[in-house]
C-alpha cells in the first residue's frame, strides 16, 4: 500500500545542509509518509551522507543525470512519489516536527482543496532565525484559489513561500505537468499557480518549515534577473487566466515587485555576511525571491 504522504528532496551539492535536512524529515510526528531523495549528479560529499539513510525503510534514493536544473530533478524525484499528496524539500531547508501532522489535517478537513501552505521562518547558513513566521501575505484559512493566484500576483511576491513549507495533492500536480521551470527563477511560484486554477488553497497558522537563505539566491546580480522572471510570470498567468488575473493587477504587481527588490537588495548588504559563511552554497533549487 502506499502511503499518504511523499516528502521528495532534489538533492544537490547540499552535503553542508542535507543530514540535517533528511534527519528532520524523518522526525515528522505523522508517520504515514515516504521520504524519496534524488542527488542530481553531486560533486561533493553528498552521496556518501545519502549512504548513511539507505537502511531506512522509509527512505528511497535515486540518482538523475546531469543537466535540465532544477526542474529536471525536481520533477525526477516527484514522479517517483506514491502518495496523495506531495511535499517537496530542497536539501538545505528544515520542517518542523509538526509540519505533516498539521497540514495533513488541513486537507482532512478540506478534502477537495487542492494546496496548504504555512508560515515559515528564514534561517541562515548556521540556522540561526533571521525572520520569523514568514508569507501568506494576509491570505487566511481557506481562500480560493483564482484568488490567491491574483493577490499574490497583485503584491508582486510567492505569498506562498518555498516548497518546503507547502502541501500539494499530487494528483492535481500531475495534471498541470509537474514541476514548471519557465520562467527559471519562479519555478515554484509558477507550478502553485497552475495548481490553484484548479482548486482552492488552504492556510494554517503554525510555523512549519525554514527556509535556509543563502549569497547565490539574494545577490545584487540576480535581481534584475528575479525582476524580469517574476514581470514574465504575471504575463503568462494573465494569458492563461484573464478573468482571474487583469492587465491592472499585472502593472501593479510588476510595480510591487520592483519595490521588494530594492528592499532585498538592503537585506543583503545587512545579512550578506552571514549568508556566505556556509561551506558549500545550496543549490539544486531555483533562487528565492
Amino acid at each position: 500500500m502506499s502511503t499518504r504522504v511523499s516528502v521528495v528532496v532534489p538533492a544537490y551539492n547540499n552535503a553542508a545542509f542535507l543530514r540535517e535536512t533528511l534527519l528532520s524529515v524523518l522526525a515528522q510526528t505523522y508517520t504515514d509518509f515516504e521520504l524519496v531523495v534524488a542527488d542530481h549528479a553531486s560533486v561533493d560529499d553528498t552521496p556518501q551522507i545519502l549512504a548513511e539513510f539507505a537502511h531506512d525503510p522509509r527512505v528511497r534514493l535515486l540518482s538523475t543525470p546531469a543537466g535540465g536544473g532544477a526542474e529536471r530533478n525536481w520533477n525526477r524525484v516527484t514522479q517517483a512519489a506514491t502518495g496523495e499528496l506531495v511535499k517537496l524539500v530542497c536539501g538545505d531547508d528544515l520542517l518542523r516536527p509538526t509540519a505533516l501532522e498539521h497540514q495533513v489535517a488541513a486537507f482532512d478537513a478540506h478534502p477537495d482543496a487542492v494546496m496548504v501552505c504555512s508560515p515559515r521562518d528564514m534561517i541562515d547558513a548556521t540556522g540561526k532565525v533571521i525572520v520569523r513566521r514568514r508569507g501568506l501575505g494576509g491570505l487566511s484559512g481557506r481562500v480560493d484559489g483564482r484568488t490567491a493566484v491574483r493577490t499574490a500576483v497583485r503584491q508582486g511576491a510567492n505569498l506562498f513561500g518555498e516548497p518546503c513549507c507547502v502541501l500539494l495533492r499530487r494528483s492535481t500536480l500531475a495534471e498541470v505537468g509537474g514541476w514548471h521551470g519557465d520562467p527559471g527563477y519562479m519555478i515554484d511560484q509558477a507550478t502553485y499557480s497552475r495548481v490553484l486554477l484548479r482548486g482552492d488553497l488552504v492556510t494554517t497558522p503554525h510555523t512549519e518549515a525554514a527556509f535556509r537563505f543563502s549569497d547565490t539566491q539574494w545577490s545584487v546580480e540576480l535581481a534584475g534577473q528575479q525582476s524580469a522572471s517574476i514581470a514574465h510570470l504575471h504575463r503568462e498567468l494573465q494569458r492563461i487566466a484573464p478573468e482571474s488575473v487583469s492587465a491592472a493587477d499585472v502593472r501593479r504587481g510588476n510595480l510591487m515587485a520592483s519595490l521588494r527588490t530594492a528592499q532585498r537588495r538592503v537585506f543583503y548588504l545587512a545579512f550578506g555576511r552571514r549568508m556566505r559563511s556556509a561551506a558549500t552554497p545550496p543549490a539544486g533549487r531555483a533562487p528565492a525571491r
